[in-house]
């Protein structure tokens, strides 16, 4: 079932930098990051709400709070980069490079988490930042 959030997870991330280009154009890009960031906090809320889930903020533990708030700040700046990279660039130039996320994710999950790269996991982020490269200097 992972896969199937993992497909629309993809189409949303498309989605969202098309959208994205055409709603930066003649406005700041931290500024529209920040409008973005609302909407995303407003709907996170309201699916934790909806789902019964309030109940379990007393279950965060200071390891959470911390680790999901540097994770915060982490998605913070790379959406406000993101948004400045598409204020610049193509979007079929930025999207495609902004995935080099999902290579470097598998190295610090290697590092940090200590999970098993196999020669498949490998390879496909070899595959990722070759066509980066390409992107990049092509």
């Amino acid at each position: 079932m992972w896969w199937i959030y993992a497909l629309l997870s993809a189409f949303f991330a498309a989605l969202t930098a098309v959208l994205a280009k055409i709603g930066i154009k003649g406005v700041d890009s931290n500024l529209a990051t920040a409008v973005r960031t609302a909407v995303v906090l407003v709907l996170a809320w309201a699916v934790v709400y909806v789902r019964g889930g309030l109940g379990q903020l007393q279950l965060l533990t200071r390891t959470n709070l911390l680790f999901l708030g540097l994770s915060g700040l982490a998605t913070g700046l790379s959406w406000l980069c993101y948004f400045r990279a598409l204020q610049l660039g193509n979007v079929s130039q930025v999207a495609p490079v902004d995935k080099l996320s999902v290579a470097l994710a598998i190295g610090l999950s290697v590092l940090f988490l200590g999970e098993r790269l196999s020669w498949q996991t490998g390879l496909g982020a070899a595959l990722i930042i070759g066509g980066t490269l390409v992107l990049i200097w092509g």
